[in-house]
C-alpha cells in the first residue's frame, strides 16, 4: 500500500520521466525529449503532441525527428511526410507544414486539413 502511496505523490515532472523515458514505440520510432530543458507547460505540450501522435494511422507515424524550441517554446515531432505535430506552452495541438521553397508555415488544427494542404506544395 506504500508504493501506491507514493506514486500518488510524485510530481508531474517525475511522472512524465516515468512515462516518456521509453524512447521506443511498437512502430520503432524513437521519442526523446531533454525534460531538463522543459518547463511544466512544455511538458505538458509533450503529453499532448505524443498523444496525437499515437492516434495517427500505422502509415503516419514515421518520425523523423523530435524536439523543443527554446526561443519558441514549440514542441514537436516532425514526421517523416513532412507534417509536424506542434503545441506550446501547453495549448492544443497543431500540425504544421512547411513550404519550403517560400519558407511559409501553415497550421492547421486537424491532421487530415494539414495532408491535404502537403498534396498542394
Amino acid at each position: 500500500m506504500e508504493n501506491q502511496t507514493n506514486q500518488y505523490t510524485k510530481t508531474f515532472r517525475e511522472k512524465a520521466e516515468v512515462l516518456y523515458n521509453v524512447k521506443q514505440d511498437l512502430y520503432g520510432n524513437q521519442i526523446y525529449f531533454n525534460l531538463n530543458e522543459m518547463g511544466n507547460s512544455d511538458i505538458y505540450s509533450m503529453h499532448l503532441i505524443i498523444d496525437a501522435w499515437s492516434e495517427l494511422s500505422h502509415n503516419d507515424k514515421d518520425i523523423f525527428t523530435t524536439g523543443f524550441n527554446k526561443l519558441t517554446g514549440y514542441v514537436y515531432i516532425a514526421l517523416d511526410n513532412g507534417i509536424s505535430i506542434c503545441s506550446n506552452f501547453g495549448q492544443d495541438v497543431e500540425y504544421l507544414v512547411t513550404d519550403f521553397a517560400t519558407g511559409e508555415e501553415y497550421f492547421f488544427d486537424k491532421y487530415d486539413e494539414a495532408a491535404e494542404k502537403l498534396l498542394t506544395l
